[in-house]
């Protein structure tokens, strides 16, 4: 199942909390990724706190999104 993504803000310890379209918030961690590719990026505080919504999902400043389905799966009820 996909939902889109409403609303998106970068917290501390490069969590995200997103909030879906059913209404549902979720925290999503972002540190995982740190060590991949461009989103090595991100580890710039400020470049991670760019993030915002982009059609169905999210994106930052350089131009790095993530897929709804994959937020949604990979987040937790906070």
């Amino acid at each position: 199942m996909y939902l889109a993504v409403k609303d998106v803000k970068a917290i501390e310890n490069y969590l995200l909390l997103l909030k879906f379209e059913n209404n549902e918030e979720k925290l999503f961690d972002v540190k995982p990724y740190l060590d991949i590719g461009k989103f090595k990026e991100l580890k710039d505080e400020k470049l991670f706190k760019s993030v915002k919504i982009s059609f169905d999902s999210i994106e930052w400043d350089n131009c790095l999104d993530l897929d709804p389905e994959l937020l949604y799966q990979e987040s937790y009820h906070k």
